[in-house]
């Protein structure tokens, strides 16, 4: 089974003045089970490339496959699990039920003990019955991360989830993501302004450029996995770091 292909995919959203390109000709090819990161200069179009993905953008002109199919017959069929950099968690549920409501949306009952499972997954367990304002922000986007995976998606779709919390956090996130990633190995995307994130956490790391977004080049992670947080201090890993700054750079 194939994962996800697009061809000559194009975005153009309509401006008073003028129109606005946000990507050109993206062609991008994301293997089943692995994980991508795409990394470029704010404004390029990572994000809106990240939604045509999801089905919350069209594409103006290309073609967008998900094991073949169209991403709108995943999205609707609650394939396509999505975590944004604000978890949006609702203040009156606790973490249980923020976890369960996709399902609900869906008109889905979770599997017996499925909610429990993710609990434990994403490490909060003790927490099920906390509210949001109870959590402390890696907490909080923990939810929301067991609330994309609680639909059991094909896809996961992850929009700078960690770009808020502190640098301290989002490390220890970052470890926590790899370990939750390796148990289930769904397709994933990841868009993020870290080069270190990108290279510590993907298979491969993809650079856009700028307005309008183009792909300028692809590089493959070559460090095994499981991840020590220890490679990040490696000779191979800064020189990386180096060489992917200076592509976003020029």
């Amino acid at each position: 089974m194939s994962g996800i292909t697009l061809s000559s995919v194009d975005k153009v959203f309509g401006g008073r003045a003028a129109d606005v390109v946000a990507l050109e000709h993206i062609d991008l090819e994301l293997p089943l089970g692995s994980f991508t990161a795409l990394i470029g200069p704010s404004g390029c179009g990572k994000s809106t490339l990240l939604r045509v993905i999801g089905d919350l953008e069209q594409p103006t002109r290309g073609s967008v496959t998900i094991h073949g199919e169209p991403p709108r017959a995943l999205r609707r069929a609650g394939k396509i699990g999505v975590a944004f950099q604000d978890p949006s968690l609702l203040p009156w549920r606790d973490v249980r039920r923020n976890i369960g409501l996709t399902l609900e949306v869906l008109g889905r009952k979770p599997k017996p003990g499925a909610i429990d499972d993710l609990i434990a997954l994403v490490g909060l367990t003790g927490f099920e019955d906390a509210l949001p304002g109870q959590l402390s922000g890696g907490m909080r986007q923990r939810v929301a991360i067991a609330r994309a995976l609680a639909v059991e998606p094909e896809v996961l779709l992850l929009d700078e989830p960690f770009g808020a919390l502190d640098a301290v956090t989002r490390r220890q996130m970052n470890v926590e993501l790899q370990r939750i990633w390796s148990a289930r190995q769904i397709t994933t995307l990841l868009i993020t302004h870290s080069v270190d994130e990108a290279l510590f956490l993907a298979d491969r790391v993809v650079v856009m450029s700028g307005r309008p977004g183009r792909i300028l080049r692809e590089v493959k992670v070559p460090f095994a996995r499981p991840r020590d947080p220890s490679v990040m201090r490696s000779e191979e890993f800064h020189r990386l770091v180096d060489d992917l700054t200076e592509a976003l750079e020029a």
